[in-house]
């Protein structure tokens, strides 16, 4: 299928462009509708404790880190479309094995953990690769305000998806979401197909070496240390990213166990907020406009470290509630204005034949940093309390705004 070249404006992103953000799109829902399905089938099913369940969530996101990382100079001397629908198919493949299973009565937390990992690590080479894609078929100006529908997606599919997959696991089980989630990854092959082949976007890049050499695998890295302002964005983000993760299960035990809130108040608290970052992604592009690129990072992100410290002070009812929504509708919001400002200025200061490394260097390392940060905070919460953990946290975030005064240049 052809398609005639993509337009080269700000407004008019073209309908290579649509398809891209529609396969995005399906699979962001299918993965939220999905959301917290593997620990829901290792506890009803399976019947592990909670150090199995913490386990199975820090398995999958350091060994897929670790499995990603030849997988940046592989995906850059490669066609993007191409390994994109191709790692759609193997999260498709991969995710309805569990479903096969369960029903089989084979199920087994072994399983459970492996497909986590084969999951993740295509997850990351799906994201290098897409990112790159993405810089191929928008042109410069145009790259803020597709990174900000992408944005808008995410927390809209944040808000919906996991009261739906909620409600579809209360009524089929568990592995019924899962199967969701693995068609969902069929149907953004199937969009990214409809592209079609030709130009920009099947560009592939120099020809690989007859083998993997050592240095390739470091490139990405060598490119942000070589950055000042973009070594700067990736230590605050991955640091920033993981202080806000890390506690939420000490923050889920202290609400759900200690507070005693029912489950539908601790979905409310953190869905309900959600409709900040989809404003915050929409007023992205108008913030840049008033009061430039550096500006907008230094300001929100300074923002989004000052809410999560006042979720220590969470108390029962109403009233906390109302407090913890709040804190959320604060931070989220920050964010949406943030997160498409930082991935479209990682692009622009990325050299074009670095971008699939660069964002394979990137992700991987803000995953291992997760990984790493909310085993830490268990064994904090388990010799302190829930409490004690989620302060230190937000006490930290606070200080991670000094990072962002080493952040000068604007691109250009």
């Amino acid at each position: 299928m052809s398609v005639s070249a993509p337009p080269r404006d700000a407004t008019a992103l073209g309908r290579s462009f649509t398809w891209l953000w529609a396969a995005y799109a399906v699979s962001t829902f299918g993965t939220w509708v999905a959301f917290d399905a593997f620990p829901i089938l290792a506890i009803t099913q399976l019947h592990v404790g909670p150090a199995a369940v913490s386990a199975l969530a820090v398995a999958g996101m350091a060994v897929a880190a670790l499995i990603a990382v030849p997988l940046g100079p592989w995906v850059e001397r490669r066609p993007k479309r191409p390994v994109m629908m191709a790692m759609d198919l193997v999260r498709l493949v991969a995710l309805l094995t569990v479903p096969v299973a369960y029903a089989l009565g084979g199920l087994t937390f072994a399983q459970l953990v492996v497909v986590s990992v084969v999951v993740g690590a295509a997850d990351i080479a799906f994201r290098s690769a897409s990112g790159a894609f993405l810089k191929a078929l928008v042109a410069r100006e145009g790259l803020l305000a597709a990174n900000g529908r992408f944005e808008s997606t995410t927390w809209t599919a944040t808000a919906l998806g996991p009261p739906l997959g909620g409600a579809a696991i209360g009524v089929l089980g568990a592995a019924t979401t899962v199967v969701a989630n693995a068609v969902s990854f069929g149907a953004s092959a199937l969009a990214l197909r409809a592209i079609g082949p030709g130009g920009e976007d099947e560009a592939a890049g120099p020809a690989p070496p007859a083998r993997l050499r050592r240095g390739d695998l470091l490139v990405g890295w060598r490119t942000i240390r070589a950055d000042a302002d973009l070594r700067t964005l990736f230590v605050n983000n991955a640091l920033v990213s993981a202080l806000i993760l890390a506690p939420g299960p000490a923050l889920a035990v202290l609400m759900l166990g200690e507070l005693d809130f029912a489950p539908w108040q601790y979905a409310l608290a953190f869905g309900a907020p959600c409709v900040g970052g989809l404003a915050g992604a929409r007023l992205s592009r108008r913030a840049v406009a008033r009061l430039g690129t550096r500006r907008v990072l230094l300001v929100f992100g300074t923002l989004r470290a000052c809410w999560p410290i006042g979720l220590a002070l969470v108390t029962a009812g109403a009233g906390g509630l109302a407090l913890v929504i709040a804190l959320q509708l604060g931070l989220v919001t920050c964010m949406g204005v943030f997160n498409p400002v930082l991935a479209t200025e990682r692009l622009q200061r990325t050299p074009d034949d670095r971008v699939a490394r660069v964002l394979a260097a990137w992700n991987l390392s803000s995953n291992a940093t997760r990984a790493a940060t909310t085993a830490l905070w268990g064994v904090l919460a388990a010799l302190t309390s829930a409490r004690a953990a989620v302060a230190v946290a937000g006490g930290l975030l606070l200080l991670t705004p000094l990072l962002l005064g080493r952040y000068r240049s604007v691109s250009k």
